[in-house]
Formats: C-alpha cells, structure tokens, sequence
C-alpha cells in the first residue's frame, strides 16, 4: 500500500535525522558512464563530472573501494597514489554511492545513469508486490522477476550502441547473468578468469580503431572484504592487485586512453558481537509481514491492518528505543520525501521498498534469523547504509601512458 505509507508520512510531521541524499545528476556513480559518453562526443549525454574529451575511455569499477579505505590503505598502492599526487583538474575525486550503498543498486545507477528509485533496483533483496514475496536482485535472482521489466530503462551501453563501440570485461559468469540483463546489458562482453587474462583482453579490444568505451569489473576487493573484513590482510593484498592491475591497463592500452578508476560502494567491518539477529525481539517485528533488504538497510513490509491503525510510527518507537543513535529509522515516504532515491520514484517501484526503513548509523548489523542462513552472520565486512564509509567511493581519472612510459 504505497499510498497509504506515504501519507502516514505526511501527517505525522515527523523529521527524521537523516544525511543529505546522493548528489545524483551532480556528483553520484549515475554520472560516471553518461560523463563518458559525452566526452567520447556522443549526443544526447552531458559531461557533469567534467572529464576530458577523448576517443577511448576504460572505466575500471572496483567493487567495495571506499574513498575513506583508500586513502587509509594508499601504502599499498604506489601507483594509485602517484595518479592522486598528479592531479586531476576539476574532476571531482570522490562521487556519491547509490542509496541504498549496495551493488545491486549502485551498478544499476552506473549502467542507466538513473537513481534507483526510477531504476528500481533498490536494495540486495526487496518485496515484489505482484508476487508478495521477497525476491533478490543479484546473485539469486527470481525466477518470477523479467530483468528487463523489472528494469525498463535502456542502459548507457543500449543508447550509445552503434556510435561507440562498446565492451565489458568481467568474468564469465555475470555474462549475461540476470543482474546484468537489468542493469549492463549492451555491447560485447569479454569474459576472462584471471586480473592478467582480462588485462590482456582490454589491451587487444581497445587496440581496434574509432572510439570505445569499456567497462573492466573488478570483484576481489568486496568478496575480501566480505569474509575477512577491509582491516585484514586478505583485503590488502587485494587493494595490492588492483593497484598492479590499473597499473598494467596505463601501460597497455593505447596512449591517450581516458581511465577511470571508481566503485558502487565502500565498506565497513562489523565485529561479531555487532551482528544482531533483530527476529528475536518482539517488538521489532510486530506487524511485519515481510523483512528484505540488507543487515546494514533493513526494508520492513507492514501488514495492511497496522499500516492503517499507526502500526508504522510504533514500529519506528520500538526501533528508536532499542537502538537510539546507533540507527536512522525513517518510513517510505520519509525516504522519498528527503530524495534517498532520487527526485521521483516510479509508483511501480514505490511497493518495493520498505513501509519502515532502518539505515545503520553505527557499525552493527542487523540480520532476521528467521530467514537467513546462519552463514550470512559470519560476514565481517559490510555495506549498504548512508555513513561516509559506505557512500563515498573513489574517482581517479587519468590519462594512459601506453607501452612508450611507465608511471610509478
């Protein structure tokens, strides 16, 4: 009942204390391939970001790189760190995550330019009203759920197809994946299983005349992250490998390559003791019908009769009591109202997203047991909510030095 949760909103006049949504349409991960396009010369696209006109342009995506992670690790990363120390004129060096800071979300804002309450990705996993249940929108995807439907929007790669040749480099198994058909579908898809195989195949693809735009993915980062956390060593030596992989794109692609270097997302480590299974406090499902999203943004779905007799305001009390500052609770119109999912949210998309909304503001996760896996409370390294650590997120833009110089 998406209207009813909005006007519930309205009426109580409460404020919630949120952060400031994403800067979309001006500083956001939506900006990053239209800005490409545009300096790639293609109409219809604006350079917001303001990179510099080129023929080429590889945009590497490391999933999970934080802003703040960066510069805390940038020991690690020698090349990276000479490609800051350069400069980059008025480029901005950091951009806005999505809302909901997960990849399901941000990588759909990437691949459409749009914020997710227009795409309609938002969250890992969400209600689809139409079937009344909750259906993930990354690896296990519905198979009740059309990627295209669910995602009606042509993608960046769609709109600039037949002007610039278009290809992505990732390993095969998100070719042609569901998350891709909904969020990265277009151009040709280079699969290859090693960071060296895939540096070697951009290499070649790029090596072909007329003006390109690649999309190279990088996962290692978050999947370390994940089981060990940004503070372990795992993740270092991850960081350590996507410095050497940029480093070898800058000297095999052709001279005069624009690179990028950005993220959907950031990260934060949650210690044991902070993963909270909510299910077994009473009042903090009462009235629940369903519960989606992810630990650190938890979407709560109300039965219809407590939506209608104030059941959300004293679901967001019992939330508030149990957890004070270390949350934001807010509800469905809250959200939309303060821009968490852009200017306007499709009313297809309004059912998707939770009556009451809980964002983690300190570092806690928040699990229902009930429907979980007790391994999913073994992840250490987490993301998906409003703090700096999570929304913030890298962008490095230089130009490619080729085969003829090294940096670094």
């Amino acid at each position: 009942m998406p209207d009813d949760s909005h006007q519930a909103a309205v009426t109580t006049g409460r404020i919630p204390d949120l952060p400031p949504a994403p800067a979309y349409g001006h500083r956001s991960i939506a900006e990053v391939l239209t800005s490409a396009a545009a300096s790639l010369g293609v109409d219809g696209f604006s350079n917001t970001l303001g990179l510099p006109v080129a023929s080429r342009v590889c945009v590497v995506l490391a999933d999970g790189l934080g802003r703040n992670l960066l510069k805390q690790k940038s020991a690690h990363t020698p090349f990276l760190r000479s490609v800051l120390q350069a400069g980059q004129g008025d480029v901005p060096v950091w951009l806005d995550s999505a809302f909901p800071s997960t990849t399901a979300a941000a990588l759909s804002s990437f691949g459409t330019g749009l914020p997710a309450g227009q795409h309609g990705m938002v969250g890992y996993d969400v209600l689809d009203p139409g079937q009344d249940k909750v259906v993930n929108l990354l690896g296990n995807w519905d198979p009740g759920v059309d990627p295209s439907a669910w995602q009606p929007f042509p993608t960046v790669f769609e709109r600039i197809a037949g002007q610039v040749d278009v290809s992505t480099v990732s390993l095969s198994q998100f070719d042609g994946s569901p998350m891709t058909r909904a969020a990265l579908r277009g151009g040709r898809f280079i699969p290859g299983t090693t960071a060296h195989a895939r540096t070697a195949a951009a290499a070649e693809a790029m090596a072909a005349p007329g003006p390109a735009l690649m999309y190279f993915y990088v996962n290692d980062l978050d999947k370390a992250g994940h089981r060990y956390g940004c503070r372990s060593e795992q993740w270092e030596h991850q960081l350590e490998e996507l410095d050497a992989t940029v480093k070898r794109l800058n000297s095999t692609l052709p001279t005069g390559t624009t690179i990028l270097l950005t993220a959907d997302h950031g990260m934060l480590d949650v210690d044991e003791p902070q993963r909270i299974d909510f299910s077994t406090d009473p009042a903090l499902v009462q009235g629940v019908r369903h519960t989606a999203g992810e630990p650190r943004m938890v979407h709560l779905y109300l039965e219809e009769t407590h939506l209608s007799d104030g059941g959300a305001e004293r679901l967001l009390a019992a939330w508030k009591a149990r957890f004070g500052t270390r949350i934001w609770s807010f509800t469905r119109g809250e959200a939309i109202a303060g821009g968490l999912f852009g200017a306007d949210v499709r009313p297809a998309v309004e059912g998707r997203i939770g009556d009451v909304m809980i964002a983690a503001r300190d570092a806690v996760a928040l699990y229902d047991g009930r429907r979980m896996r007790p391994t999913a409370m073994e992840v250490v390294g987490q993301h998906g909510s409003l703090t700096k650590a999570e929304r913030e997120v890298p962008l490095l833009c230089f130009t490619a030095e080729g085969r003829t110089r090294r940096r670094g």
